[in-house]
């Protein structure tokens, strides 16, 4: 048996709006909708879950996606420019990421 992934899955506030966000900034679009509790984004390789909670955002994300550039800082800029938040920037040799969080907090990393 082996396992696949297919999804990574965002618990969230607003699923759709949050989803809506995602699509854009991914280019992809909105892939299946159930009723607003849960949405998700056709993205490739690996689709996006919108998950509706009840509770916020609390600490640091203990799992976040990170994305590959070809142009780090003029990514960085679309994002913020489309609502992300930059919170920092780390170097570790040859490797220098961006972590930016989307419209409800959610960490991600933009490296180049």
């Amino acid at each position: 048996m082996t396992l696949e992934p297919k999804m990574i899955t965002v618990d969230c506030a607003d699923p759709r709006e949050l989803a809506a966000w995602w699509a854009e900034v991914l280019d992809a679009k909105i892939a299946q909708d159930f009723g607003g509790e849960f949405v998700v984004v056709g993205a490739e390789p690996l689709a996006l879950g919108f998950q509706k909670v009840p509770e916020p955002r609390a600490g640091k994300n203990r799992l976040h996606v990170d994305y590959h550039t070809e142009d780090r800082q003029a990514e960085v800029r679309r994002l913020t420019a489309l609502g992300a938040t930059a919170v920092g920037e780390h170097s570790v040799g040859p490797l220098t990421w961006t972590v930016l969080q989307d419209p409800e907090g959610n960490e991600f990393c933009v490296a180049g």
